[in-house]
This record gives C-alpha cells, sequence and structure tokens, in this order.
C-alpha cells in the first residue's frame, strides 16, 4: 500500500470522473473471477472505477477494502456504490502524477 498526497489525489479523482466503472460486483461477491478482473484492470488501467451493488452500506466498505488490501490499491473516492482505486504499474506507467 502507498499514500498519496492531496494535490495526487485530486488529479485522479478528475482523471476518474468521465470513466465508468469497469467490474462491476453482484449478488455472488467478491469472487476468485472478479479479483482476477480486478487486478487485470489496475494493470491495464492504473485508475479504475468499481461499481459494488451490495444494498448495506457496511457491506460495500467492507468489500472495498477488501479488494484494496488483496491488490494493494489505494482508494481515491467512493461515491455512493461507486469507489475509484488506483495502483501505480512500475513496468508501464501510464498516469503521470504531479
Amino acid at each position: 500500500m502507498f499514500s498519496l498526497t492531496n494535490p495526487q489525489k485530486r488529479q485522479l479523482k478528475a482523471l476518474a470522473h468521465p470513466r465508468k466503472p469497469v467490474v462491476i460486483i453482484g449478488d455472488n461477491g467478491l469472487t476468485d473471477a472478479v479479483m482476477q478482473e480486478i487486478e487485470i484492470a489496475l494493470d491495464h488501467h492504473e485508475l479504475i472505477k468499481i461499481r459494488v451493488n451490495a444494498e448495506d452500506r457496511a457491506a460495500r466498505d467492507s468489500m472495498i477494502l477488501e479488494i484494496c488490501a488483496a491488490t494493494s490499491a489505494a482508494q481515491i473516492q467512493r461515491i455512493g456504490h461507486i469507489a475509484t482505486l488506483f495502483r501505480r504499474n512500475h513496468e508501464a506507467p501510464r498516469i503521470a502524477l504531479d
């Protein structure tokens, strides 16, 4: 896990704003296949949005925390069911942080 400065978080939020969720977590929750898709998306895009379709707010929070812990991604923001995650791809960085 790594830490981002507030200006870096603002920059990532601005970049994420027009994006659509690339992974949607449905009724089955966090399966191995879903975690694998999140890993692939983070490797390819670095900055992704995921949609967590859990009705309970605590369940959504725990799923997002579990995803961040398992993938070493940083949560940039969460609005309702949508979470924005960032993980630097050290081999092929796509986003230049200030």
